[in-house]
C-alpha cells in the first residue's frame, strides 16, 4: 500500500514539473509574440513617418528604443530556447523509459505465448483439471487458467497503449524539435538586425559629440516648453476644479473636486477599472511617466508628467472612461487639450489639432474628443495622456491595459 501510494506520488510530482514546464514556456512564448509586435510598431511608428527634417537627439531615441525592444526580444528567445531544451530532455528521457518498458512488456508476453503453444491442446487443458485431487483444486486451475488467459489478453493491450504513448511522445519531441530550429533562427536574424541598429546609434551618437552644445540648447529649450506646459495645465485644472465646486452646494477642500453621488459613484467605477482602461490612442509609448535620466546626457533629467504616445497621422484621441467634458485649452503652437472628468480623477489629451467636444458634454469610453496634431516637419503624431486625481498627478501606464 505504501508503495503505492509513492507511486502515485511520484506521478503527480512528475506530472506538476511538467505542467510546470509548460506554463513558463507559454508565458514566454506570449511574451515573445507581444514584443514581435511592439518592434512592428516601432518600425511602424518611428521609422516609416515622413519626415521633412529629422533631431539626431529625436533619432537617437527612436533607435534606442527599437535596439531595447529587440534585445528583450533575444534574451526571451533564449529563455525560451532553454525551457525547450529541458523538455525535449525531459521527453527523451521518457521515451528511453517508455522503450525499456515495452521491450519488457514484449518478453514478457512472448514467453506467454511459447508457454501457450506448448499447452494449447484442448486434451492438455483437461488433463490438468481430471488430474486435480478434490473437486475445490480442480476449481482453483480452472480460476487460473481463465485469470492466466485474461492476463494474456491485458498484456497485449498494455502493449498496444505503450507503443501509442511512444507514438505520441516522439511526435511531440518532432514538435519540439521544429520549434527549436524555429526559436534559434529567429534569435539569429535578430542577432543580425540588431547590430545594424546598433552601427546606426554609434553614428547617431557620433554626430551628437560633434554639436553637443547645439543639441543641449535644443534640449533645454524642449525641457522648458515642456515645464511650461505642465504649469499651463496644472492651473487649468485648478481653475476647472474652482469652477466646478462653485456650482455645487457644500464646503470643499481646496484643489479637491466636491462630488455629487453620481459622481461618487462614476469615480468608484473609474477605480475598479485600474489596469484596464483602453487606450486614448492605438499606439506606442515613447515616453514614460516620471522622473528619469536623459539617455544621452548625463546630469540632465526629462519629468515626464505622464505618457508620450506616438499614433498615426489622422488618429483621433478617445476618452479612456465614462465621464464629463471638465475644459478645453488652447496650448502653444496651436495645439489644444481636452480635460475630461471621471469622479475626482482627471484625464488630460494634449496635442490636439481639433476638438471635437464641448464644456460639460457628456461622453462614453471610447468617443472621439478630438484629431491629435501631426507635425509637417517631423512627421510625429504625439499624443499627451495624463491621468490626475484631483490636482496630483498619477501614472497612467498603472491604469491602462497592459499590450
Amino acid at each position: 500500500m505504501n508503495k503505492k501510494l509513492f507511486y502515485i506520488s511520484f506521478l503527480c510530482f512528475l506530472f506538476s514539473g511538467m505542467l510546470g514546464y509548460a506554463q513558463t514556456r507559454k508565458e514566454l512564448e506570449n511574451r515573445r509574440k507581444k514584443l514581435n509586435k511592439e518592434i512592428e510598431k516601432v518600425n511602424d511608428l518611428l521609422f516609416k513617418t515622413k519626415k521633412e527634417k529629422t533631431s539626431a537627439l529625436d533619432d537617437l531615441k527612436d533607435i534606442n528604443q527599437k535596439i531595447t525592444v529587440r534585445e528583450r526580444l533575444i534574451e526571451t528567445i533564449e529563455l525560451e530556447t532553454k525551457e525547450l531544451s529541458k523538455e525535449i530532455k525531459s521527453n527523451e528521457h521518457k521515451l528511453n523509459k517508455l522503450n525499456n518498458e515495452l521491450t519488457v512488456l514484449k518478453d514478457d508476453y512472448a514467453d506467454m505465448v511459447v508457454k501457450s503453444y506448448k499447452s494449447k491442446s484442448q486434451q492438455s487443458k483437461t488433463m490438468f483439471l481430471l488430474s486435480s485431487k478434490s473437486f475445490y483444486q480442480a476449481y482453483k486451475r480452472l480460476k487460473y487458467m481463465e485469470q492466466y488467459k485474461n492476463y494474456r489478453k491485458k498484456q497485449g493491450e498494455d502493449i498496444a497503449l505503450k507503443s501509442d504513448e511512444i507514438q505520441a511522445v516522439n511526435d511531440s519531441l518532432k514538435k519540439q524539435k521544429k520549434a527549436k530550429e524555429l526559436l534559434i533562427t529567429s534569435e539569429q536574424k535578430q542577432k543580425k538586425e540588431i547590430e545594424g541598429d546598433k552601427k546606426e546609434q554609434e553614428g547617431l551618437v557620433s554626430k551628437i559629440k560633434k554639436q553637443e552644445s547645439k543639441y543641449k540648447r535644443e534640449l533645454e529649450k524642449k525641457i522648458k516648453e515642456e515645464k511650461a506646459l505642465a504649469k499651463k495645465i496644472d492651473k487649468l485644472i485648478r481653475d476647472a476644479i474652482a469652477k466646478a465646486n462653485k456650482a455645487k452646494k457644500g464646503k470643499a477642500k481646496k484643489d479637491e473636486l466636491l462630488l455629487s453621488a453620481e459622481e461618487k459613484t462614476l469615480k468608484a467605477n473609474f477605480e475598479q477599472n485600474k489596469g484596464n482602461l483602453p487606450w486614448p490612442v492605438n499606439g506606442l509609448i515613447t515616453r514614460k511617466f516620471g522622473v528619469q535620466p536623459h539617455p544621452t546626457f548625463k546630469g540632465i533629467t526629462i519629468n515626464s508628467t505622464g505618457l508620450h504616445i506616438r499614433g498615426k497621422s489622422g488618429d483621433k484621441a478617445k476618452t479612456v472612461f465614462n465621464g464629463k467634458v471638465l475644459a478645453v485649452q488652447l496650448l502653444s503652437k496651436g495645439r489644444k487639450a481636452v480635460l475630461v472628468q471621471h469622479g475626482d480623477y482627471i484625464t488630460a489629451y494634449n496635442g490636439l489639432k481639433e476638438v471635437f467636444v464641448n464644456v460639460g458634454q457628456k461622453v462614453k469610453t471610447g468617443d472621439a474628443l478630438g484629431k491629435i496634431f501631426t507635425d509637417k516637419v517631423t512627421g510625429k503624431t504625439d499624443l499627451g495622456f495624463v491621468l490626475f486625481k484631483n490636482i496630483n498627478r498619477l501614472d497612467p501606464s498603472d491604469w491602462i491595459e497592459n499590450r
